[in-house]
């Protein structure tokens, strides 16, 4: 049975809405489901667009009900995830949330108690140079003690908060969608902690060497201990972060972006951008620094490149 049409015209664009009731052959009219058919049509175009939306009745829902769970296994989704509200998936992201802050203000509490052996072991780059450290105002000390402990928490509570962002996104995704999801989070925890430990053992003795030695037999190496601090912690978290080049060539493989062959046919363009990245990255300015960090962003680049192309994407 089809109802009236409405024509509306605006900014040349007419759109035509006919809306049909169709009442399937069920014996009650009460548990009859009832259709709404939304029909858009433009006028320069022969196609139109048919939305449907069903009213299920009692009677009808069960059947329907398996209907769309056949429907949702055929795309790849879990019939068994449990339905939320926009509420209830506002009350779990503030759970995970507080989950993760209290996780990471434990490990930033835990680092506390042993701040002055974390500084020490990070003082140990420069140590054998002769390198001596001062205090230049009250207290600065004591807030440098508190950075390292913030950025060390961080550090060792970003496996929890990695798992309340997987448990939160992961009834949303697909069987397909999940099965990228380990090797992409394995990798990129991976990818990440090896820069830090890359920073750590080749890149900030490298680039504190090149200063001592540069000032040697001129000026005596008496640092700041809240700059030098401020200078290895950013090239430590900046390498980690670095390092997550191959990640987001694989996502972009993935998502039918970029190819391998692609990636792989702009290798001089990337050479430019890796050294112009290490030195936006690195707090220092001499190239040493620079050049040590731009040739493994350069390699993981061609890495992450072959792993797409072997993917087949």
């Amino acid at each position: 049975m089809g109802l009236a049409s409405a024509v509306h015209h605006g900014g040349g664009i007419r759109v035509a809405l006919n809306y049909e009731l169709r009442i399937a052959p069920i014996s009650s009219p009460v548990q009859a489901p009832k259709w709404t058919k939304l029909r858009f049509a433009h006028p320069r175009l022969s196609t139109a667009y048919s939305v449907y939306h069903n009213r299920r009745s009692p009677v009808a829902f069960s059947k329907a009900t398996e209907q769309e769970d056949q429907l949702s296994t055929d795309k790849g989704l879990l019939p068994d995830d449990k339905e939320m509200t926009i509420f209830d998936h506002l009350e779990e992201l503030r759970q995970r949330i507080f989950v993760s802050v209290l996780a990471v203000g434990a490990a930033m509490l835990g680092c506390f108690a042993f701040s002055k052996e974390l500084i020490m072991f990070l003082e140990a780059p420069v140590k054998a140079q002769g390198v001596r450290f001062l205090q230049l105002a009250p207290g600065e000390f004591f807030f440098t003690t508190l950075k390292v402990s913030g950025y060390c928490g961080l550090l060792l509570g970003s496996p929890i908060i990695l798992y309340e962002i997987i448990a939160f996104v992961l009834p949303g995704l697909t069987r397909e969608e999940r099965k990228f999801l380990g090797p992409i989070v394995l990798g990129s925890s991976i990818l990440f902690y090896a820069g830090i430990a890359f920073s750590y053992s080749v890149l900030t003795p490298a680039a504190l060497n090149f200063f001592v030695n540069y000032a040697e037999g001129v000026v005596e190496s008496l640092w700041s201990i809240d700059q030098y601090f401020e200078f290895v912690l950013v090239l430590m978290f900046s390498t980690g972060l670095s390092f997550q080049v191959p990640v987001i060539q694989f996502l972009l493989g993935q998502l039918g972006l970029v190819s391998g062959d692609q990636m792989l046919s702009i290798w001089r363009y990337v050479v430019v951008g890796a050294v112009i990245a290490a030195a936006v990255l690195t707090p220092s300015t001499d190239p040493l620094t620079q050049m040590l960090l731009a040739t493994p962003l350069f390699g993981l680049y061609l890495g992450g490149a072959w792993v797409v192309k072997l993917t087949g994407r």
